[in-house]
């Protein structure tokens, strides 16, 4: 059972961070089509990328980590640490969402609101945030370091229970 949940869970790991790399590269490469053509084979890829193949892959990720989590029994520091990553992929994966919307509606200015023009920010900075955090959770979870230290660092009134429970 936890030798499937790991193997559907590394797939689709891996076609969510394959979707989170690819996604802000075409909106590079396409982002400034001037003719049709090329603008409507952005949306479709764009469109398609997004909402049939990262997403679920996404989705798909988090509710096989999350059974994981219960099969496997992982409480660990270092996972909470990874969660944190994870948390980061997913807001980069909700903002590249953002930007796919706002490259259609708001086609400089031809959009639904002429008078408004999109000056869509640089999607590179997508793959700043999720290479990075990509390489954070592969780390995390390949070499399960020892974070006791960083609990040593926060203050005694977060390491203690505060008796409120029944």
């Amino acid at each position: 059972m936890i030798a499937a949940l790991k193997a559907i869970h590394i797939a689709a790991m891996l076609c969510w961070c394959a979707g989170l790399i690819a996604l802000p590269l075409l909106l590079i490469a396409y982002g400034h089509a001037r003719r049709q053509v090329r603008y409507s084979e952005f949306r479709l890829l764009t469109h398609y990328g997004y909402i049939g193949f990262a997403t679920p892959a996404a989705v798909i990720a988090v509710v096989a980590g999350t059974a994981l989590i219960f099969a496997a029994e992982v409480f660990d520091l270092w996972f909470v640490a990874k969660l944190a990553f994870v948390s980061l992929m997913a807001l980069t994966h909700a903002w590249i969402g953002h930007l796919i919307e706002q490259s259609g509606l708001q086609r400089r200015g031809r959009g639904s609101d002429p008078g408004r023009a999109y000056d869509m920010p640089w999607p590179g900075i997508a793959l700043a945030i999720g290479l990075p955090s990509m390489a954070a959770v592969l780390w995390l979870v390949l070499a399960k370091p020892d974070l006791a230290w960083v609990a040593d660092l926060l203050p005694d009134i977060m390491q203690a229970p505060r008796d409120q429970l029944p």
